[in-house]
């Protein structure tokens, strides 16, 4: 193995390393969190932490884990040593908003709602979203569509 092959290797694990780190600290994700939200698998991940790869990763898979982390891909195909301009495809935009989560997002940043208040929103939502889904709440669902 060339000496720049294992440079982009080094580079690619530490962008990787930190993107996880900052993952776990900030969003609490465990590995498995962020295979779920990136569609990488968990294997896929330790082998790039590790520089445990022949041929390069796919470019897809690179920007499917840069998008579910919220990551510009082109931060990683700098570690790659890939040219920029070779984004594979365009990042596409949010998702309409829920009326009921603008709500929410408007009161987390005025500025008369209290601490307290916005405290107790985060902590609902944070329940709300990570919660395990109930075998009845999927009976239920089913019922209803069927």
């Amino acid at each position: 193995m060339t000496e720049s092959a294992q440079a982009r290797k080094i580079a690619f694990a530490a962008f990787v390393r930190r993107a996880l780190d900052d993952a776990r600290a900030m969003r609490a994700w465990s590995g498995t969190e962020v295979s779920r939200r990136t569609g990488v698998s968990r294997q896929t991940v330790n082998r790039w932490v590790r520089g445990d790869w022949v041929s390069d990763p796919e470019a897809e898979r690179v920007v499917a884990f840069c998008e579910g982390l919220g990551l510009k891909p082109t931060a990683a195909f700098a570690a790659l040593g890939w040219d920029r301009a070779t984004t594979p495809r365009p990042v596409p935009g949010p998702p309409p908003m829920d009326p009921d989560v603008e709500a929410l997002l408007r009161r987390l940043i005025d500025p008369n709602v209290s601490d307290a208040e916005k405290f107790h929103i985060r902590e609902t939502i944070r329940y709300l979203a990570y919660r395990p889904t109930l075998a009845t709440d999927v009976r239920k669902r089913s019922n209803r569509a069927g």
